[in-house]
């Protein structure tokens, strides 16, 4: 009965996850940042960091107060680096620690799995914040997501608890709102070396896949959803050398059986939860017709890691690795 019940929690956490990702682009209209194709860290963070390929030349120290936007649309000023930080969702707890400032994080998420240090810190919550959590740790900052976290952004902001809250749609964006942190908490220096690393696996996977033939990939991050266009997943596969097959369509939405086997895949991707059979697989394996897909015939289907690949913080380099080397092998290493 154990062992049921814990394939059964994995299996709900794999939908709880697709629901995240569905909230996400429901509610992607919220402030302006849109779920539209193209909307890339310029747009999602106001101008506060140039977005190029280029690191800058040198990286200053933060001169207080600095008033910086998020992509709700709000200003924040600061008049010294924040002390006590709460991060309310995973990919902002990565994102802290990657910019050297775990020392000031005082509270995660209960999600939030790495790295390791951040184990001992206060849990806040989970897919709930827990409020009165958040205040009794008495931070100068709050980092959230604009659509995961809504109800306990308005509600820490009417405690005048400051909260930065982001939500990028690219890869671009995601290394802006990691140099916008290193703004934030002093940490240029280290914010610059996080985006350049990114920026350096994205230069490596684009330049060996570039004369490559794109193939055809199918994602299913949850049981029954994949991804569209307009998503940060769509422009990985991109990236790494593939054309998604579920592009025709915007956002996070359900599987059509039918149109997967018309469109017929030559790789199928799909998050590793930790549980054999993977019910993502189970699901493949039974749905009438699949068998005849390119992928399911030629044993093309692929586990990868799951929480780099959609966790919108310094991680997402992995992922688009990750990704590289599942579709194209023999190019990327």
């Amino acid at each position: 009965m154990k062992k049921m019940n814990g394939k059964m929690m994995k299996t709900m956490l794999g939908m709880m996850l697709a629901l995240m990702l569905v909230l996400m682009s429901a509610c992607g209209g919220n402030a302006g940042t849109g779920n539209e194709p193209g909307n890339t860290a310029e747009a999602t963070n106001a101008g506060q960091v140039s977005q190029t390929d280029e690191p800058a030349e040198t990286a200053e120290a933060t001169v207080y107060p600095l008033t910086v936007k998020d992509d709700s649309g709000t200003e924040l000023t600061f008049e010294q680096a924040p002390s006590k930080v709460v991060t309310l969702v995973p990919s902002e707890t990565e994102a802290i620690f990657a910019i050297g400032s775990g020392e000031q994080v005082v509270g995660v998420d209960e999600n939030s799995n790495y790295p390791e240090e951040a184990a001992s810190k206060a849990k806040v919550g989970d897919m709930t914040t827990n409020i009165e959590a958040v205040a009794a740790l008495n931070p100068d900052l709050v980092l959230a997501s604009v659509t995961m976290n809504t109800d306990a952004i308005a509600k820490l902001r009417e405690l005048n608890i400051p909260v930065y809250a982001s939500e990028p749609k690219t890869y671009d964006a995601v290394i802006a709102k990691i140099e916008v942190l290193g703004d934030i908490m002093n940490k240029n220096a280290e914010a610059a070396e996080v985006a350049e690393h990114m920026r350096a696996v994205r230069q490596q996977v684009t330049d060996a896949v570039k004369d490559a033939e794109k193939k055809k990939v199918y994602l299913e991050f949850s049981p029954g959803w994949t991804v569209g266009s307009g998503t940060f997943l769509d422009e990985l596969i991109s990236m790494a050398g593939g054309t998604n097959i579920s592009a025709s369509k915007p956002d996070w939405y359900e599987v059509s059986a039918e149109e997967v086997v018309a469109q017929n895949p030559q790789i199928i991707i799909y998050p590793d939860f930790g549980e054999e059979p993977s019910p993502i697989v189970t699901g493949i394996e039974s749905r009438p017709g699949w068998d005849v897909i390119d992928a399911v015939k030629n044993k093309q289907m692929f586990a990868v890691t799951n929480d780099p690949l959609v966790r919108v913080g310094p991680r997402l380099a992995d992922g688009l690795l990750e990704l590289a080397k599942v579709i194209h092998p023999d190019l990327v290493k």
